[in-house]
């Protein structure tokens, strides 16, 4: 399938970008509507978001540049300090920006 690039066609992509975002999102409230929501199932959510976490921060720790590395250390620092994220997320881009300015 091919969609030509033009005006209409760009339009046309992300019209059908934000159908399919809101069909997921959407979809993912209506299923849950019929799940009961027990001391269980709030356990799952919690420990899957901290598992969504890991798994987008692992790699990066891995195979990330001296940058990332610094940015995800001054991020879980000023986390663990402040316990308040928007400080901890200024600080992570402020290390990583600097770092990768002089180096």
């Amino acid at each position: 399938m091919s969609i030509e690039t033009s005006a209409l066609g760009t339009l046309l992509i992300i019209l059908i970008m934000a159908v399919v975002t809101l069909a997921t999102r959407w979809g993912g409230i209506f299923v849950m509507s019929f799940v009961p929501i027990g001391r269980g199932v709030r356990r799952f959510i919690s420990a899957m978001s901290g598992s969504v976490l890991v798994a987008l921060l692992a790699p990066l720790a891995v195979n990330g540049d001296h940058g990332a590395r610094l940015a995800l250390l001054s991020t879980a620092v000023i986390m663990l300090l402040l316990r308040k994220p928007l400080p901890a997320i200024a600080a992570g881009i402020a290390a990583a920006a600097l770092y990768r300015h002089f180096f």
